[in-house]
């Protein structure tokens, strides 16, 4: 059970809290970086090894981490000399990582079982499984439907569900073999070419807790909302 956790941003959104401290440190709650939850969450859905991809700030990281056995994991770190992408790290250490392995954003936090993401993944045959969220847009604006430039319909602001990615993702080794070790490489790109070749990802879709913590309105209400949800996040550790 193996997890990468993407570590190396800027955080530039959450800038001044991101100014000195690398986003995956940010306190939650004013008790615990978002590190540290995700960190307790993996080691108590079974996850063992840890490779952790730093670039901005990563000595910091390294300094509040070490090697994980506060929560009993075996953590190795991966560094970015140069902005490689959410995926383009993986490609470069491909070669040590297992047939089967988690990869997250260093700055999601959910109550979602990262075990059960994993085992999804393992189960199918689809070379990527994202984690999706059901995201409520508000338009604020009215909406119009024209037709040969008469107005036909009329939504008074209204709100649109999307499923989003929620920054978790199974994925095989041999799905980044086509990639070149050194040139960057985000999920998006991977995404289309899989598309194209069709070989469609898996999605696992949640409906429980998740926040971004990288967008500025989800870092608010997380701090605002830890009180009450700590026990869904932190429940088995």
């Amino acid at each position: 059970m193996h997890a990468v956790i993407m570590a190396g941003g800027k955080g530039i959104r959450l800038r001044p809290y991101t100014t000195a401290l690398p986003k995956p440190l940010v306190p939650i709650g004013e008790q615990h970086p978002i590190l540290e939850i995700v960190m307790r969450q993996l080691a108590a859905s079974g996850f063992t090894k840890v490779t952790l991809a730093i670039g901005h700030l990563g000595h910091i990281i390294r300094a509040y981490v070490g090697d994980g056995r506060q929560w009993g994991l075996e953590v190795e770190y991966a560094v970015e000399d140069s902005p490689l992408g959410t995926l383009g790290p993986l490609v470069l250490m491909r070669d040590r990582l297992p047939e089967h392995f988690l990869v997250m954003n260093g700055d999601v936090l959910t109550s979602l079982d990262y075990r059960a993401v994993l085992e999804h993944h393992r189960a199918g045959t689809a070379p990527l499984t994202i984690a999706t969220y059901v995201r409520q847009v508000r338009i604020d604006f009215g909406v119009l439907t024209t037709t040969a430039g008469q107005v036909t319909g009329f939504q008074e602001k209204p709100s649109v569900d999307y499923h989003v990615s929620m920054g978790v993702y199974g994925l095989s080794r041999q799905t980044l073999e086509r990639y070149t070790p050194g040139l960057p490489l985000g999920v998006d790109e991977l995404v289309l070419d899989l598309l194209k070749n069709r070989t469609p990802p898996s999605a696992y879709e949640f409906d429980g807790y998740w926040l971004d913590i990288g967008r500025p309105d989800d870092y608010d209400r997380a701090n605002a909302e830890f009180a009450v949800q700590r026990d869904v996040l932190l429940r088995s550790s």
